[in-house]
């Protein structure tokens, strides 16, 4: 067979197995089967062009024949080849992986009420073992492309013999980023803090809205992003709302004059929240919980909730619904600063001294 039929069959097989890939991707999107495959959508959108790539280069490994590029392109074209196999294969193997996990996420990130705690777990412990595992599979995937040069294959057994000693050094000098990594596991599986939990952190009030391996970002109730190392969590105090379960008690604070009439606004603050949709009918209470030094009167209304958001958007309404209420039913509730004006002692001055007269007139 001569040169140019061969590079004739190794482009058919190429084009052939990108057809397959094709028309295996069309086939995933039908509604026929996308429609009752759940994981087709994921796979399709994550596997697309890393399948493009894999195949392609395991037709051209395939069919292709040692000679047809000439013996001084022979090495060169087989390293590149083996090279970017490798990488594919990696990437084909990560996205897989991520295309099946993704559907599993999607599913924990819909489940409330009683059972969404114990889906927030899953889908931490999910989160942070996928990218571990793509860690280890890249690291792996560069050891097998470091053993396609022959110069560092033969280097193996030096290298090898020096693992203990280069382990120490590395071990030394990324001591931080390991604390952090052996932080992030021991978050996630000891379940001190999941996605999506309400924690406090240095007075600021926020949701665990990412954890990684090595970073914790926590969405802020003004949706500002607080970033902090993995290892925070593990040597510094911290408060988190929702650690036994997802319910979650918000409170609203008013400040009002001395003529409100609780009992009014506590039975009021009962008919608001029967007849809101996001109260689960468990804790409520409306308390006078101070006198503030400008002499308004303090009071705290509680209500709970299913879980963060939902208590959030609660208070909100919650705080509408009786600022309105106050305003147009008992205005004189309103808050008032009073100024009393108090005359002056005068000072009375006679042969026996100085006398005061508080009452204002003479003596």
């Amino acid at each position: 067979m001569s040169s140019a039929v061969k590079w004739i069959v190794l482009v058919v097989a190429v084009v052939a197995a990108l057809v397959v890939v094709e028309l295996l991707r069309r086939l995933l999107r039908s509604r026929r089967v996308n429609g009752r495959f759940s994981l087709a959508g994921p796979i399709v959108e994550r596997c697309t062009w890393p399948g493009f790539a894999t195949a392609g280069l395991v037709a051209f490994e395939t069919v292709y024949v040692p000679g047809m590029s000439g013996r001084s392109f022979e090495g060169p074209v087989e390293q590149t080849v083996a090279v970017l196999l490798i990488i594919s294969s990696t990437w084909l193997i990560i996205q897989a992986a991520y295309a099946v996990t993704d559907v599993v996420l999607e599913r924990l990130g819909h489940v409330e009420g009683d059972r969404n705690r114990r889906a927030r777990r899953i889908r931490t412990q999910i989160t942070l073992v996928r990218r571990a595992a793509a860690a280890v599979i890249i690291l792996i995937a560069l050891g097998a492309i470091m053993f396609t040069f022959p110069a560092v294959r033969a280097l193996g057994a030096g290298l090898i013999a020096s693992a203990g000693i280069a382990g120490v050094v590395v071990g030394i000098a990324a001591q931080s980023t390991l604390g952090n990594l052996i932080a992030g596991l021991q978050l996630v599986f000891s379940d001190a803090i999941r996605l999506d939990d309400v924690v406090v952190v240095d007075d600021e009030w926020g949701r665990i809205e990412e954890l990684t391996l090595t970073y914790v970002v926590l969405r802020l109730w003004d949706e500002r992003r607080l970033i902090l190392p993995v290892s925070y969590f593990t040597n510094t105090p911290f408060e988190n709302w929702t650690r036994h379960g997802s319910r979650v008690i918000g409170h609203v604070t008013f400040s009002v004059d001395w003529a409100v009439p609780v009992a009014e606004l506590r039975a009021e603050l009962y008919r608001a929240l029967r007849e809101h949709p996001l109260w689960d009918q468990k804790d409520w209470t409306l308390q006078v919980t101070g006198v503030q030094p400008n002499g308004l009167v303090e009071l705290r209304a509680l209500m709970s909730a299913s879980d963060a958001p939902s208590v959030w958007d609660l208070k909100c309404d919650m705080r509408e619904h009786m600022v309105d209420y106050i305003r147009r039913n008992h205005p004189e509730s309103l808050p008032r600063v009073r100024v009393e004006d108090v005359p002056e002692p005068r000072r009375i001055v006679g042969t026996r001294g100085v006398r005061v007269d508080s009452g204002g007139r003479g003596a």
